[in-house]
């Protein structure tokens, strides 16, 4: 995961759809025909379980197309790790392994 390059910040819970988490927020933008998107749902899922505080949001693109050009989402999945306040600390795109995720976890915390 890396740190992030786009002008947009923060999100909050009205372009989410949801509320962020107390100390972080795993957003995962997906696509219905995406496999790495199923995986990559279940290992944000398992970490979020696993972390106090921490949420884990999917954003369907399709759905969500204005907010994907906004954020310069190219390809799905793509994860952005959000501190407690909203920003964007990291992001990346295709499938994190569990344990780049807990790292970039820290870094949100």
């Amino acid at each position: 995961m890396r740190a992030t390059g786009t002008d947009r910040s923060v999100l909050g819970a009205d372009e989410l759809g949801a509320p962020l988490g107390e100390r972080a927020t795993l957003v995962q933008f997906s696509s219905a025909f995406c496999q790495p998107c199923r995986a990559t749902r279940r290992t944000l899922a398992e970490v979020a379980a696993m972390v106090d505080g921490v949420t884990h949001v999917e954003i369907d693109a399709e759905h969500h197309l204005a907010l994907v050009r906004e954020l310069a989402i190219a390809r799905t999945p793509t994860v952005l790790v959000l501190d407690g306040a909203g920003r964007i600390v990291r992001r990346a795109a295709g499938q994190p392994r569990k344990a780049d995720v807990i790292v970039a976890l820290g870094q949100a915390v």
